[in-house]
């Protein structure tokens, strides 16, 4: 069983588009998985121009690796790292914690991650 951040099991990030790194809804990671794209981020225009600016173009669709293209409001398994940095440059974007791999602790402290958690009742 593979935890999220909370200790509790990974639950899946998204379907439509279907993401994960073995595209299967779910932010698994492994040991082919270099950028541990393991945080269920809600993406935003924001977000997602910042991305292409270092980068990272999230907006283009790439059939060959079975990536639709991303708009605002749509769920992706980010990488940890660029999640972390559009965070320290004013740009992060809402996760939700129940979808997010334990591994991302290994980048990002779980009290930050708390601050950006779509599903937290207060």
């Amino acid at each position: 069983m593979e935890l999220n951040v909370l200790g509790g099991e990974l639950e899946s990030c998204c379907n439509d588009p279907l993401t994960g790194f073995y595209r299967d809804g779910f932010c698994r990671t492994g040991d082919f998985d270099q950028g541990s794209h393991t945080v269920c981020a809600k993406v935003t225009d924001e977000f997602l121009a910042f991305s292409l600016k270092a980068g990272n173009d999230l907006i283009t669709p790439r059939e060959v690796y079975l990536f639709p293209g991303l708009k605002n409001g749509d769920k992706w398994c980010v990488c940890a790292s660029r999640w972390l940095d559009a965070v320290n440059a004013g740009y992060g974007c809402p996760i939700v914690l129940s979808s997010t791999h334990a591994r991302a602790l290994d980048k990002i402290p779980l009290e930050l991650l708390m601050e950006y958690a779509l599903d937290l009742v207060d």
